[in-house]
């Protein structure tokens, strides 16, 4: 069977997108199918798969990483989302949409895409390791796990696509890894490796945990923009004097076709 689907990204963290309003096509899409899309070979390439599903008034974004798992959120995949709907399914702004991290709003601007990522969750610190050293890390959940950690140079981010070493009992389901370090005043840089998907280009919810951690260290005043450089490009974080993280970013949809992987 063919399908139809679209390729996305944000900040070149670069989505698989499958139109799915009443759930009848890709309701049992699987791990193995997830993985042949994702393929950069043999399938389309991505990070990871969007399904969109029309939910009673609102649509739900069932994400998938790289490798078939699931995910609670993406922070670039939900700006692809909403690109996908305001430009191929009549949707305006500002409109919300369901994910398994809760509803969350999104609105414009100017040409980028600004999502209200809710509150963050800051733990304790923790310990990573990448090619036998250990680095502390802040614990930072954005609905999904984080472990952000200050370096010196993003050079000590080594062979991140290999995967980090965490503790499993902090982490039992696995966990995102930012290496961070300072541009100048609000601005750093960041590498991540993602649960899942390996080192990649960018990661929305890595960018906010990043903001979070480091707006605690700076004891930043909430409200307090935020730069951060990814590979891919740069995306604007604040955290507001209500609690909640805005992310704003750029989302393009560069192609659509069908398929039969």
């Amino acid at each position: 069977m063919s399908y139809r689907f679209l390729k996305g990204h944000g900040t070149e963290n670069d989505f698989v997108l499958l139109p799915d309003p009443d759930g009848t096509v890709h309701g049992d899409l699987s791990a193995d199918r997830v993985r042949a899309l994702c393929d950069r070979r043999a399938g389309i390439g991505g990070d990871g798969v969007l399904r969109a599903v029309r939910d009673g008034e609102r649509w739900f974004m069932d994400y998938r990483n790289a490798d078939g798992s699931l995910s609670e959120m993406c922070g670039n995949g939900i700006r692809v989302f909403a690109r996908y709907l305001i430009d191929h399914e009549g949707v305006s702004l500002p409109l919300e949409v369901d994910t398994r991290d809760g509803i969350k709003t999104i609105t414009s601007n100017g040409d980028d895409i600004t999502v209200d990522m809710g509150s963050p969750e800051v733990f304790t610190t923790t310990k990573v390791s990448v090619d036998g050293v250990s680095h502390e890390a802040l614990h930072v959940s954005m609905g999904n796990p984080h472990a952000v950690t200050f370096v010196d140079s993003l050079d000590e981010a080594g062979t991140l696509l290999e995967g980090p070493g965490y503790d499993h009992a902090v982490y039992p389901d696995g966990v995102n890894v930012e290496f961070v370090v300072r541009r100048s005043a609000r601005h750093v840089a960041m590498r991540v490796h993602e649960r899942g998907s390996g080192e990649t280009r960018s990661c929305g919810t890595g960018a906010c945990a990043v903001m979070v951690a480091a707006a605690l260290a700076d004891e930043a005043p909430r409200g307090t923009a935020y730069r951060i450089d990814v590979p891919g490009g740069s995306l604007e974080i604040t955290w507001t004097e209500d609690d909640r993280i805005l992310m704003t970013g750029p989302a393009l949809l560069v192609a659509e076709g069908t398929t039969d992987l």
